[in-house]
């Protein structure tokens, strides 16, 4: 055999597939690609033209009556506020939970997780109702802190911020668990070992070997949620009870009751953009945690 043919032929056979490999994939990718760009991105441009239409023509008019409208920049700013509360919450509580979780027996440590799982299969609008029954006036928690005699009077757990922040971080508390298990399990045990017979204290163990391992899982699972919380409607508008109005909630009443659908256009593509750079972040620090990136 030759050999210039022999050493070629690797090399053609391997491109050959190549070449024709997107050809062959397009009658299989080609309605999904339909479907996006009809489904998606075809909204989104109509929304962007919506943004920046204004009688009869193409202007900022609508991005500046927002900029000038008190209401807007109080609902922008509640709405960072409580998604800061939240995820803060989510993320202490989260990281103690998925440490807790990583200390079980392998038995105990599979039932829990299932547990956590259960709760992506159960609908977010029965979740949020159910806090209703937990934390109303005559819920279980008031019901029973009367019992004790711990209070004389109901305590308002609903119907403002405190409500909407229990709500969405229950939604969002699984989301950060379960990446956060992943790493911690991937943490190297011999490093803790160690330290530990260097003469570390657990407490010297955890915060300067174990806590840095998990931090670009913690980082991404953070922004994660940052991402999700921005974009929440139903759990405002049930336990918030109209009273901790959110952008979400905002755009429904620029649709629905105004309604003034340039406006609401106009708040879409602010949060899109500001979504899409938090985005960015979140695969920087997603590649970070997998050790793509030093």
């Amino acid at each position: 055999m030759d050999r210039g043919a022999s050493t070629l032929g690797p090399r053609a056979a391997g491109t050959q597939p190549r070449s024709r490999g997107w050809k062959a994939a397009l009658p299989f990718v080609g309605p999904l690609l339909v479907l996006v760009v009809l489904g998606f991105n075809g909204p989104i441009l109509l929304i962007v033209n919506y943004s920046f239409s204004a009688a009869g023509t193409y202007s900022f008019v609508n991005y500046q009556e927002l900029a000038a409208t008190p209401v807007f920049l109080r609902v922008i700013g509640n709405t960072f506020r409580i998604t800061v509360l939240t995820t803060f919450v989510v993320a202490v509580l989260g990281y103690i939970l998925a440490y807790w979780i990583t200390s079980l027996s392998e038995r105990t440590r599979n039932i829990v997780l299932a547990l956590v799982v259960v709760t992506f299969w159960v609908s977010v609008l029965v979740r949020t109702y159910a806090w209703i029954v937990v934390l109303g006036n005559a819920g279980l928690v008031n019901r029973t802190l009367l019992w004790a005699g711990a209070i004389d009077a109901p305590i308002a757990f609903l119907y403002n911020d405190l409500g909407v922040i229990i709500g969405m971080a229950n939604i969002q508390m699984p989301l950060l668990i379960l990446p956060l298990y992943a790493a911690m399990i991937k943490v190297d045990q011999r490093h803790l070992q160690a330290a530990a017979s260097l003469g570390a204290s657990e407490r010297t163990i955890f915060w300067r070997v174990f806590f840095p391992q998990t931090i670009p899982a913690l980082a991404s699972s953070v922004m994660l949620v940052v991402i999700l919380c921005l974009g929440f409607y139903v759990t405002p508008a049930i336990l918030g009870g109209g009273r901790v109005p959110m952008v979400a909630n905002m755009l429904d009443t620029y649709i629905n009751s105004i309604p003034r659908w340039e406006l609401a256009s106009a708040v879409s593509i602010v949060l899109l953009l500001f979504t899409l750079a938090l985005f960015m972040i979140y695969r920087r620090l997603d590649k970070w945690a997998s050790g793509e990136e030093a």
